[in-house]
This record gives structure tokens, C-alpha cells and sequence, in this order.
């Protein structure tokens, strides 16, 4: 199984869905994966299983809007 460290800039629609599909009802502070990285600096990441894949995906405030808007836009669209 492969694994990949991945950024909110990076991420693909394909992944925000599979965020959405493996916590329908959000996530928390317990579904957190928090690590230092190279620079010593606190990184939080939600790990996410997708086809042979392991995701971190790191976390932030853009992506929490990212997924905000990504759900109003479905939302819109009726899916």
C-alpha cells in the first residue's frame, strides 16, 4: 500500500469526496493524526484510505473552507 502526504492546495475533488464519504459527519480533534515535520513544525492531518492508498492530507483553515464550499456547491447542484 502506498502511502502520500498531500496538501489542501493539492488536493483532488476525487479525495474531498472520499473526505465527505469516510466522515459523513464531519471530524474532530480524535480523528486527527498530528506529527512534526522536517522544520519541527506541528502539522494535523486526516488520514484517508482510498483505492491502494493511505492519505494524510494535512490540514488547515483553507481547507475546512475548501470543503465548505465544495459541499455548497453540491448542495446547488443537487448531488
Amino acid at each position: 500500500m502506498n502511502r502520500v502526504i498531500v496538501s489542501y492546495r493539492n488536493i483532488t475533488t476525487e479525495l474531498i469526496k472520499e473526505i465527505r464519504y469516510q466522515y459523513p459527519y464531519g471530524y474532530s480533534d480524535n480523528d486527527m493524526i498530528i506529527f512534526r515535520n522536517a522544520k519541527n513544525e506541528v502539522v494535523k492531518s486526516l488520514e484517508i484510505t482510498h483505492n491502494d492508498t493511505d492519505y494524510l492530507i494535512k490540514m488547515s483553515k483553507q481547507l475546512a473552507i475548501h470543503l465548505d464550499n465544495f459541499e455548497a456547491i453540491d448542495q446547488i447542484e443537487g448531488i
